[in-house]
């Protein structure tokens, strides 16, 4: 079968597309070779034609397009942030995003005077259901974690019970 040559409009030259039947030719500089089925022969000769554009001529196209087609080409912005987020914020120009609020905390244990460590390994044990043994592990070698991935609510009462028994404590 021989390669099929259409003119795409009166102002753009002859471009060439060949298609999976067709043998192996020589392409013009604009033409792409594809050896793709699922692509018809009249999308890639409009691909075809596109890749042989300059970008003064693209970008009178993408206007071309938005008018004729009454889209905007900022509808589809929100996916391009989805498809590569890194690069939203070079794009952004100064426009910070609202960071996501966080939901999980983690309770940390800073620092056990020696006056409340049987008082704080009681708490630790009643916030944690630890043996005896492994309560007091947890409060030796500090800052240690004693509850992670927790609300805020539960992260502040279990703050607030070891505190009262004399232990320094951050919500990370």
């Amino acid at each position: 079968m021989a390669m099929a040559s259409t003119a795409v409009s009166s102002t753009l030259p002859l471009f060439h597309v060949r298609t999976a039947s067709s043998a192996p030719k020589t392409l013009s500089r604009h033409s792409v070779a594809c050896n793709s089925t699922a692509a018809s022969p009249k999308v890639l000769e409009i691909g075809d034609a596109i890749a042989g554009l300059t970008l003064e001529e693209a970008r009178g196209l993408v206007d071309h397009l938005q008018e004729r087609l009454g889209v905007s080409a900022a509808a589809f912005a929100p996916a391009a942030v989805v498809a590569a987020p890194g690069a939203a914020g070079a794009a952004g120009g100064g426009e910070d995003a609202a960071p996501a609020e966080k939901t999980e905390f983690d309770v940390v244990i800073e620092e056990v005077p020696s006056s409340a460590r049987i008082a704080t390994i009681k708490v630790v044990r009643a916030l944690t259901n630890l043996a005896l043994k492994e309560a007091k592990d947890l409060i030796e070698g500090l800052p240690k974690k004693v509850k992670e991935a927790v609300s805020k609510d539960e992260a502040d009462e279990a703050k607030k019970q070891l505190e009262e028994v004399g232990a320094k404590v951050s919500i990370a």
